[in-house]
């Protein structure tokens, strides 16, 4: 049975002012990047028909409330 704090004049892989010798750990960080393979759903294409008309016509009545309270401080 190992113990789970070794001596460290007896641990493998250390060398005698206690670092470690090239190539005894494990690289920090994988060496690829991005995705192995693509998508399996298509991008979106952006904003349907049906929701720019709706903002349309929510500027539309925003405006023409706009309007209306101009005109009913001049008058």
């Amino acid at each position: 049975m190992t113990t789970p704090d070794p001596e460290p004049g007896r641990t493998p892989g250390i060398t005698p002012g206690g670092g470690v010798s090239p190539g005894e750990t494990p690289p920090a960080e994988g060496g690829t990047s991005g995705i192995s393979y693509p998508e399996p759903h298509e991008p979106r294409k952006g904003w349907g028909p049906l929701a720019l008309v709706l903002i349309m016509v929510v500027v539309v009545l925003v405006a023409i409330g706009l309007v209306a309270m101009v005109v009913s401080l001049i008058a």
